[in-house]
């Protein structure tokens, strides 16, 4: 019984294991991401006859302070900057 149970839990850490992407992980600091160039979007406004949204549930996306040093090139930021 002791042996079913072990090969039981390798098989399922080893199917585990290998869920991970194809994709290849860009460490590199200097290239832009991705999230950088997000843009915001117009708002959603519901149909007539339906209840406005709620202005208060939204969440903004602050901005960063513009007096925060820029990072340095081939560094990568270890805090994110001051919102202000």
């Amino acid at each position: 019984m002791k042996k079913f149970l072990l090969i039981v839990v390798v098989t399922i850490a080893g199917m585990l294991s290998s869920c991970g992407g194809d994709e290849m992980i860009n460490y590199s600091c200097d290239e832009p991401q991705l999230y950088q160039a997000v843009q915001p979007a117009k708002r959603i406004v519901a149909p007539e006859g339906l209840d406005p949204l709620n202005e208060l549930a939204e969440m903004p996306i602050p901005k960063a302070a513009p007096e925060a040093p820029p990072v340095q090139p081939g560094k990568c930021q270890d805090m994110p900057p001051v919102i202000r």
